[in-house]
Formats: C-alpha cells, structure tokens, sequence
C-alpha cells in the first residue's frame, strides 16, 4: 500500500499518512463493503482515491499528458510484437552493473513515468494484481490500462537497455 501511495505523492512521510487514513477509513466503512470485488481490490480502490486527493493538493504544476511514444514504433513487427529481442544481459549483469544500480536505474524510470503509467506498472508488475483489478483500483478502461501498462514496460526496457546493452534503437 506504501508503494502504490507513493506512486501518487512525492513525500514518504505524506505516503504513509495516506495509507494510516486508508486503514482508517476501511476500518470505519467495512459495514458498506457489498462484495463486489475482493477486499484487496476495494481498500486499493480507497487508498487510490485518498491519494489522488492527496496528491492534487500536493501538486505546484499542471501535469502535462504523456504524448510522445515510449519507443520508436520501428522497433515493432507488423503482428505488435518486438522486432528483436533485448540482448541477453542476465547471466553476467554482476559484472556490468551492480544490482544496486539496477535498483536505483529501475526506480529512477519509475518516478520519471507520468502518475498513471507508474500506478499501472506498480499494481501490475509488483504487486500482481490482475489488468480487471488494476482497472477497478484506479478506473481505467481495459484499453487504457493495456497502454499505460506497455508504455510504462516499454520505458524500463528502453532503460535497461540503455544501461546494459540491447538493441541499438533509442526512444527519440
């Protein structure tokens, strides 16, 4: 829960905050919860909407939407899929890039993402929940959680393979 409500503030302290209220907040409405989808999906979906909230308040700036594509649309085939392959880097990333750094590399593009796409790839990539349970937490059409989704995966290879070695295609 701390992970997800740091996709949506800055600060680690206000994050923490979020989700005391979250537990609170579930706490006081349990007798309102009707069962329509599992109680992970409903306290995510409260502890979304609290941060958001939160997040709004925080905010100086306008954020401006995601316009220009994660990758160079050359790096797919005709059928979507990607033209080549990342290089294989697994067997001797010790020796390129220490595992902390890869951390730091991951979590840095992470933040870089716009709110929702970084909200995606947490909810689906860390913390497991299924594209119909994303859609709900953070009510997104399954179209758009589909973008966002490989937008935000299309950005960590794309950071990854800078770092590491890959194919050499750049996002422009």
């Amino acid at each position: 829960m701390l992970r997800l409500a740091k996709t949506f503030v800055h600060s680690h302290a206000l994050a923490e905050e979020i989700v005391q209220d979250t537990w609170v907040g579930a706490l006081r409405g349990i007798d309102r919860f009707e069962g329509r989808s599992s109680l992970r999906t409903w306290l995510l979906a409260i502890l979304v909407n609290r941060a958001r909230t939160t997040g709004v308040r925080e905010a100086r700036s306008v954020p401006v939407a995601d316009t220009e594509p994660a990758v160079d649309a050359s790096r797919f085939n005709s059928a979507g899929a990607w033209a080549a392959p990342p290089e294989q880097w697994v067997e001797d990333i010790e020796d390129r890039l220490g595992a902390a750094q890869l951390g730091g590399l991951i979590r840095s593009t992470l933040e870089q993402m716009p709110e929702r796409q970084r909200a995606v790839v947490m909810l689906r990539d860390v913390d497991g929940l299924q594209s119909d349970e994303v859609c709900q937490v953070l009510d997104l059409t399954a179209a758009n959680e589909r973008v966002l989704l490989h937008r935000g995966r299309s950005r960590l290879r794309q950071a990854l393979e800078d770092t590491v070695g890959g194919v050499e295609h750049r996002v422009p």
